[in-house]
């Protein structure tokens, strides 16, 4: 190859160093009333149909929907008001808010719901005491300027959502819940004006109370259950300080920056941009990105990204990103994206709420016929029809999964493990070995004398061509030459693998591997630099404890043999490839495959990214080059791999608690829908099974956070 084919200033680069990135969501709405699985369905099979609109996910969770169009969110808010749903753009001021009106506007319906149904039952147990004619007509009367007014004030989430629905020729599972309560009143307030000896409104508002309990504690433990994406917007400040032409700073919102612009970062505050440094340096808490606690020192034109807090002096910024550009941003997306992501569960799920509201009524309307041809009693064949309606609701099926993808995802955040792809766990899960790569992956390379004992000119030469790669050696010989001043080398490219080249003085110089390892190499004399290495903390307690996982491990490196044989030995690792090429890594990845094994790849380098992609699942460092990240599955924020099998334990978590929770609510519903059908369950009974079934599933998906 030569060098003007290869050089990126020259001609083009490689198509080994041209990665594709994959088409993240640009939209994010907020549809408050989705509730139910089939709502996600009706809305992403909706969305698919519409011209522009290349993807659509629905997150339950959070009740947002995520897209990537080219459509305005006027356009995408009508399509949803077609659907039967609201629909309101998101920004990050609505991600980070901590406030949930939501919440408040449920716990006020509850509170009115419950308030009235102990007065309502006051006057119930008169009557059931023995109060009769006058007095019980009056008492029934009186429970009915209660119950109305509250009813019809406390059951509006329901309400809305069912006419919603309705308007548009759908059903949701709202639909039957807001039958089941009107039917409750409306009959009762038959028998009440009509003389009757019963009246049902007692049943209707417990039935809306331990309704809106459900509906409650449903939104309450969701939100424990809180995204990363969420904690990662958290992260974004509302307003920046941008210089003026006078060199004042200026308190402006972070929507009115633009690139270019110089901001000035108090002690204290949190960068709101990615930028370059104008100062000398700075000292900052870089944390949310790398895992790593300690600070970090910037020099003057070194890169800082959106979120990282100032712990020094007050330094100046030049941006480089805004908005949806940043780093903080783009972290947030990809987040949001595994989040929405669905799966074999997930897909289950769907199918399965497709046919629940058609089934539902129908099963409804046949108890009804039946129980009013068994008894002849029309009152108690409606309380079995409601009842049937309540009971069979599907809120279990469709929390299954979503609950336990959102809290695996936000634990493992916090654990320094940043989740990209929402099947990324299902499919960790079910590997039965863990492919390293081996320099920057398992080892952190450093330079001994052989860098310091070179002449200026020539350590002028190598810093210039380090400064243009991210290989974890580059990076360690740019360390140990800290102190040298870079050269004007040009047509500087990097050959994945092999090492930087680029031409100086009308000669080709290169820094790479050689017969005798690392080397520095100008026109025909060579420079050998003596490379040292040392493991990544955590490496050795990471191998011994996935092969107690029942996981086999293997490590892969274009490095010499002997070196290898070393770093295996430390490591404890006996299946051992050295000195291959990124074809080869690839093809054995695949071999593998082949054979029957399904492997999770971690590595760090541009020569690891088409093993990344054709792993079953793929971790790379956050130290890694841009490429193997965005070619990883998961991305590990932190420094050490004493996680690593954390990671394993809480994807084979997940996998484990979704599939209890379609036991959950097969079981469930195996066994209560007999029982309504029986007319052994009242409506109130129904309620209460239905909220306590939800309750289950989501309590059980929050387990995967305590995963030992």
């Amino acid at each position: 190859m030569s060098d003007a084919a290869a050089c990126p200033a020259c001609n083009t680069a490689p198509a080994a160093l041209r990665v594709a990135e994959m088409a993240a969501p640009n939209m994010t709405l907020s549809v408050p009333d989705v509730h139910c699985a089939a709502c996600i369905g009706t809305i992403e099979r909706g969305l698919a149909q519409v011209a522009g609109i290349d993807a659509a996910r629905v997150n339950l969770t959070q009740k947002r929907v995520a897209l990537h169009t080219a459509l305005g969110v006027d356009q995408i808010v009508d399509h949803l008001a077609r659907l039967g749903y609201r629909a309101f753009p998101l920004d990050a001021d609505v991600i980070a808010s901590e406030t949930d009106p939501e919440a408040r506007d449920l716990a006020l319906r509850l509170g009115v719901a419950g308030f009235a149904m102990m007065n309502v039952m006051l006057l119930s147990v008169a009557v059931w005491s023995g109060a009769a004619d006058a007095t019980r007509d009056l008492f029934h009367l009186i429970s009915a300027a209660i119950a109305v007014p509250v009813v019809g004030f406390s059951g509006q989430p329901f309400f809305k959502s069912a006419w919603s629905a309705l308007s548009v020729r759908r059903l949701n599972m709202d639909v039957p819940i807001s039958l089941a309560i009107l039917l409750a009143t409306c009959m009762s307030v038959y028998e009440s004006l009509n003389g009757g000896h019963h009246a049902y409104f007692d049943a209707g508002l417990s039935l809306t109370f331990f309704l809106l309990i459900g509906r409650f504690l449903d939104h309450r433990t969701r939100a424990s259950a809180r995204s990363a994406a969420r904690e990662l917007a958290a992260l974004e400040t509302r307003t920046a300080e941008r210089l003026d032409g006078q060199g004042r700073a200026i308190t402006v919102p972070i929507t009115e920056l633009g690139v270019g612009d110089v901001i000035l970062v108090p002690t204290g505050a949190r960068t709101p941009v990615d930028g370059v440094l104008r100062g000398t340096h700075a000292l900052t808490d870089r944390s949310f990105l790398t895992g790593e606690s300690r600070p970090v020192t910037t020099a003057q034109g070194d890169a800082l990204s959106a979120g990282e807090i100032n712990l020094g002096p007050p330094f100046h910024l030049r941006a480089t990103s805004v908005g949806e550009d940043t780093t903080l941003r783009r972290m947030a997306r990809l987040v949001e994206g595994a989040e929405n992501a669905r799966n074999r569960y997930t897909s289950l799920a769907d199918r399965a709420a497709q046919v629940y509201a058609p089934a539902v009524h129908l099963l409804a309307l046949l108890a009804f016929v039946a129980w009013v041809v068994i008894s002849g009693d029309v009152r108690f064949a409606l309380n079995v029809a409601i009842a049937v309606l309540i009971i069979t609701c599907p809120c279990a099926l469709g929390l299954a999964v979503p609950a336990v993808s959102t809290a695996a995802i936000g634990k493992l955040y916090e654990l320094g493990f940043l989740v990209k792809s929402g099947t990324a766990l299902e499919r960790l899960a079910e590997v039965d070995g863990v492919i390293f790569d081996k320099t920057g992956t398992v080892t952190l390379p450093g330079v001994a004398e052989g860098v310091s004992a070179l002449p200026e000119r020539e350590r002028g030469i190598a810093l210039a061509l380090t400064q243009s790669s991210t290989h974890p050696v580059s990076r360690a010989v740019q360390l140990a030459l800290e102190s040298a001043l870079p050269r004007p080398v040009a047509c500087v490219y990097e050959v994945t693998g092999e090492g930087v080249h680029g031409r100086f003085g009308g000669e080709d110089v290169f820094l790479g591997r050689g017969e005798s390892g690392l080397v520095l190499r100008i026109g025909a004399e060579t420079f050998p630099l003596l490379q040292d290495e040392s493991l990544r903390p955590g490496a050795v307690e990471a191998v011994s404890e996935l092969a107690g996982l029942g996981l086999s491990t293997t490590l892969l490196t274009g490095d010499t043999h002997e070196r290898t044989a070393q770093v295996a030995a430390a490591l404890g690792i006996e299946d051992v490839a050295a000195e291959i090429s990124p074809d080869a890594k690839h093809y054995l990845v695949e071999a593998r495959r082949e054979a029957g094994h399904l492997s999770a790849m971690v590595g760090d380098g541009l020569n690891d990214t088409a093993a990344l992609a054709a792993a079953h699942a793929s971790i790379a460092p956050s130290s890694a080059m841009d490429a193997s990240r965005n070619a990883a599955d998961i991305v590990l924020l932190r420094d050490g791999l004493d996680s690593l099998p954390r990671l394993v334990r809480i994807a084979r978590a997940a996998t484990r608690l979704s599939q209890q929770n379609f036991a959950i609510a097969t079981a469930y519903n195996a066994v209560a829908v007999p029982i309504a059908l029986l007319g052994y369950a009242t409506p109130l009974i129904a309620a209460l099974a239905m909220s306590v079934s939800s309750i289950t599933v989501l309590l059980n998906a929050l387990r995967v956070r305590s995963t030992r």
